[in-house]
């Protein structure tokens, strides 16, 4: 490790205590503020280049999300475009369409011929307006629904809806003449159709009667091919229209997110690490119960919503519909998948639970431990609430901005080559000049910026979780070098302390640790990305040495990943105590571990996966509420109705997890900076730790192994 640390965490505490210095840093007499001192020793500014780095992230961050705020339109998520290019439900459009919500397809005929192989015809070309409902066909007659009223048609657009979008009889003969040919103002309402994600799909099953009525009127044939619900179907189901209504999930679902995936993990944290503080010796077994208990709860609701349990599936239809014409979705088909996965990790969950039954027992010493700590630091318990606060505005504004940067494409008419005639209500005739309709034009460049936003997210959350890791690895160790004694008098100093050090000395390696965890997910993600199309494309010919390196790969990438996180967090541990820079602490960090890898392994893994679990309780209890909040009428119909609660519940599950891991932290920290002290404080007295807590000692004694592990063979 290249020296010994004593003179800088606990071997010489007289030398750096005897110099003067911030009073906040100097609380008690004795050992803490020897230990005070000697935590302070050879403080200087680290890393700031990748302070200044973060700094110039945040101010790309800003540059990107003002370009999201100036240039989108989060209805463009949920609502389609009409014929001339306004955004249904939108009070800017021309006419002011903002009642006006589902996008209907005027002519048959043009939906028909979109959708024949080969032909030059596209659906975004046919001609759609926006209604406020779908219509239907009359029962006894013929009812037409007309194009926007304007130039000879005085009517105002409140009026039209009035009259149920049909002014048939105030057409002129020439103005009749051209419905009858289907290029209106005015066409007629032959088949059914229902509100599918606010478009109208059309039902393939014509009315008799109107379509009688349309052939007496002199009307041109109408196609009744499976085509014209086929093509608007598959628009609907397009995985680029999903995408949309998944993002606009997320917008119609902040009350769920805000009581699911803020206040009520808040709730939950405080709560465990208060039991955990009074009820140590129960917490693991509740732990283990209620954490099968809760994943079994959400697996049977994903049975609910997939249609396999009870009568309340989820469907795409929004309102009233026909119950015997049954449409399926993307959404229904990726909830099944949803379900099936949360079965095999249900069934997973359950046989490991079985299997470190007999280990728990294991944890419960390690914990009583940090317990200790938290008794005595009670401040432990209270700071995580300050990066928690700032975590919430940041996801509040990152959450706005990814809604308006997922809809930041650009208007534009399309370029077609499709022969088609419409009348034209301002010029007054039959116009074949504009027949080409709209769409939304995402250019390159709003793809990258996603890309930057979303890593931008990562990268601000496991900064906030790296200040906050190492503002508790300081207080703990402060607590540790100090023989317990530092929170008798003053129990916040140290806390507080420890954040001053932080804000003055160590964000710069706070800034490169979180960087190079997310740039190390990010480079799983897109090598992830690329096995998965690689093995579309090759999956015929895939022999089983390919299966085989494919797992291995992906095993060793988790090692990988998960001793990265390890070495990371005893990083921040080294940087709170000793003051170095972030590769110098991972260094001193790694020596340590490597030194006593039995006895950390011994006392902490159990413990980290009891927390692990801990964490997972607090999560799937917010997913599990989220599911019983989206399972409410408001969530179900008319503007709120969600497409499907998977991806609400998982960005809910993320968000609990995310503060529940801020919090728990107190604990992990706590367990890991006490032991890491402890092998330090080992290693420079000759195998007997000097400064080590009673209880910890007791906790290795019970365990048969300090001695062997101290003076080694």
């Amino acid at each position: 490790m290249g020296g010994p640390l004593g003179a800088i965490i606990g071997r010489y505490p007289s030398a750096a205590a005897g110099t003067g210095g911030d009073d906040a840093d100097h609380p008690g007499g004795g050992g803490g503020t020897a230990s005070l001192g000697i935590i302070r020793h050879d403080r200087r500014c680290r890393d700031l280049a990748f302070l200044v780095l973060f700094a110039a992230f945040w101010v790309a961050m800003i540059v990107n999300s003002s370009f999201a705020f100036n240039q989108g339109n989060p209805l463009r998520l949920t609502y389609e475009l009409d014929y001339k290019g306004n955004v249904c439900g939108d009070r800017h459009g021309d006419p002011d369409v903002h009642e006006l919500e589902v996008r209907y397809w005027l002519d048959p005929n043009q939906v028909y011929q979109s959708g024949v192989k080969g032909s030059k015809a596209n659906l975004a070309d046919a001609k759609a307006i926006c209604l406020m409902e779908c219509p239907t066909p009359a029962p006894d007659g013929l009812n037409f629904v007309c194009d926007y009223p304007e130039g000879d048609i005085r009517l105002s657009v409140d009026d039209w809806i009035n009259r149920d979008y049909n002014y048939f009889e105030m057409l002129t003969p020439d103005m009749r003449n051209s419905s009858l040919q289907l290029q209106g103002p005015c066409y007629p309402v032959i088949f059914p159709s229902v509100n599918v994600y606010w478009s109208c799909q059309y039902i393939a099953r014509a009315s008799n009667v109107s379509l009688t009525h349309w052939q007496q009127m002199g009307g041109v044939n109408i196609e009744q091919n499976m085509l014209i619900d086929k093509t608007i179907h598959k628009a609907i189901d397009s995985r680029s229209a999903v995408l949309k209504r998944y993002v606009a999930d997320i917008g119609k679902s902040w009350p769920v997110l805000i009581v699911c995936g803020a206040l009520l993990p808040l709730f939950l944290s405080v709560i465990w690490l208060l039991m955990i503080r009074y009820f140590v010796a129960a917490m693991t077994w509740i732990t283990v119960v209620l954490f099968n208990a809760l994943i079994v709860s959400v697996t049977m609701f994903c049975y609910i919503k997939a249609g396999w349990l009870g009568n309340d599936p989820l469907t795409v239809v929004i309102g009233e519909s026909d119950p015997y014409v049954h449409i399926s979705g993307r959404e229904i088909s990726h909830l099944h998948v949803a379900t099936v996965l949360m079965t095999v990790i249900m069934i997973i969950a359950f046989l490991s639970s079985i299997a470190i039954v007999r280990r728990i027992l294991i944890a419960t010493p390690v914990l009583k431990v940090a317990a200790k700590v938290i008794g005595e630091v009670q401040a432990l318990i209270v700071f995580p609430v300050v990066p928690y606060f700032i975590l919430a505005i940041f996801y509040m504004f990152w959450f706005s901005a990814t809604l308006h940067l997922f809809s930041s494409g650009q208007v534009v008419r399309n370029d077609c080559s499709t022969d088609c005639c419409s009348y034209d209500l301002k010029l007054g005739k039959v116009n074949c000049d504009n027949c080409c309709g709209y769409s939304i034009h995402y250019t390159p460049h709003i793809g990258i910026a996603i890309l930057f936003h979303l890593f931008g997210c990562y990268w601000a959350t496991q900064f906030f979780m790296a200040c906050s890791a190492t503002v508790v690895a300081g207080s703990v160790a402060s607590y540790y070098w100090a023989r317990g004694e530092i929170s008798h008098d003053i129990p916040f100093v140290s806390v507080v302390s420890s954040l001053k050090r932080l804000m003055r000395y160590n964000l710069g390696s706070a800034a490169i640790g979180s960087l190079v965890v997310s740039a190390v997910e990010w480079v799983r993600f897109i090598l992830e990305c690329l096995r998965r199309k690689l093995k579309l494309v090759g999956s015929a010919g895939e022999s089983c040495f390919g299966k085989v390196s494919s797992s291995s790969s992906q095993c060793c990438r988790g090692c990988i990943d998960w001793t990265l996180m390890s070495v990371n967090r005893n990083a921040y541990i080294m940087i709170a105590i000793t003051g170095k820079g972030f590769f110098k602490a991972s260094v001193l960090a790694t020596g340590l571990i490597m030194n006593n890898i039995l006895r950390i392994g011994k006392v902490n893994v159990i413990g980290d996966v009891i927390l692990f679990l801990g964490k997972l309780c607090v999560s799937l209890f917010c997913a599990l509420f989220a599911f019983l909040m989206l399972d409410t009428h408001k969530y179900k119909s008319a503007h709120n109705k969600i497409s499907s609660p998977l991806v609400p519940v998982l960005v809910t599950w993320g968000l609990g997890y995310t503060v529940a891991k801020l919090f728990f932290a107190v604990v992990e920290m706590s367990i890991d900076t006490i032991i890491l002290s402890f092998c330090q404080d080992a290693e420079e007295h000759q195998g007997t730790a000097q400064y080590a807590p009673p209880l910890l000692m007791e906790t290795l004694d019970e365990q048969g192994e300090l001695q062997r592990l101290t003076q080694g063979p």
